[in-house]
């Protein structure tokens, strides 16, 4: 009986000495040892065993890049205006044990170097320089961050500015100003459109013009030209019929009456040649 009771406590002991002994440590994860209260070893991810109640295994540190947003913290400007920065800090523990031993809490040693950071680079600069310049605000940030946190075994993969939020009274104002200049805007480009419109109406207009005179210069052109042929025709008629000045007296005086027809003054005009003829014919109409 006795013997069953000291074996069963010496298995006890050697469960909980085992259990001690060995231990799991995840992927992407680092373990410190410190025996005997100093540092021992870094331990990284697997099985491993340490001695125990010499060695202690400190909390396990996440090596896997971390993503921190810190709350809003508001900064004052150049020209003295208080505005809210929200910031996103990536960073990544590159040495365990400066992490865990060079400073008591880098998550907030680096929050508060990015509020002093913030303050010292935001204060150089007017609102407007300030909501215009965050890449070189990042870019001054990780630079500073980065150098400050190396030495906590720590890197600063990136920084990044969520929001800069200026006061009330200012983004009505700036609110205001937008407002203005799209109204700006789209009356240039209401009255842009008025004009082009009116300049190609006008030039509908003239191309208009343009057609019909060329229009009407085409078809002076062909009755000119018609007016011409059928002269051209009849002259080449008398002329292929050869008459003689008896008969071309009296197609004259034929005419006569139509030339008459009319209020108007009229100076005719007989030509030289008709005169014979005309004499001949009245002669003849004498002799009658």
């Amino acid at each position: 009986m006795y013997n069953s009771a000291v074996l069963a406590l010496l298995i006890l002991i050697f469960a909980v000495v085992l259990s001690r002994a060995i231990r799991i440590i995840p992927q992407a994860s680092a373990g410190i040892v410190e025996r005997l209260g100093r540092y021992h070893r870094t331990l990284g991810a697997g099985l491993v065993i340490i001695i125990p109640f010499i060695d202690r295994l400190r909390p396990l540190l996440d090596m896997r890049e971390r993503v921190v947003s810190f709350p809003p913290q508001p900064v004052i400007t150049e020209d003295n205006l208080v505005v809210s920065i929200d910031t996103v800090i990536y960073f990544q523990v590159t040495d365990p044990k400066s992490a865990l031993y060079e400073i008591e809490d880098f998550i907030q040693g680096i929050e508060q170097l990015t509020v002093t950071t913030l303050r010292n680079v935001v204060g150089g600069l007017d609102l407007e320089a300030a909501l215009t310049s965050r890449d070189s605000i990042n870019a001054a940030l990780r630079g500073v961050l980065d150098d400050a946190t190396g030495k906590w075994g720590v890197r600063v993969n990136r920084v990044e500015i969520k929001a800069i939020d200026p006061p009330p009274s200012v983004q009505e104002s700036m609110e205001k100003q937008m407002r203005a200049e799209r109204d700006k805007r789209a009356a240039i480009l209401t009255a842009e459109g008025e004009k082009q419109s009116q300049i190609l109406t006008a030039e509908g207009a003239r191309q208009a013009e343009i057609l019909r005179a060329e229009g009407d210069a085409q078809a002076a052109v062909l009755r000119a030209n018609g007016e011409a042929a059928a002269i051209k025709l009849v002259f080449d008629a008398v002329h292929a019929a050869n008459p003689d000045e008896k008969v071309l007296a009296y197609q004259y005086l034929q005419q006569l009456p139509a030339i008459a027809n009319g209020s108007a003054s009229k100076i005719w005009v007989i030509p030289a040649e008709l005169s014979g003829g005309v004499e001949q014919i009245m002669k003849a109409f004498k002799s009658k």
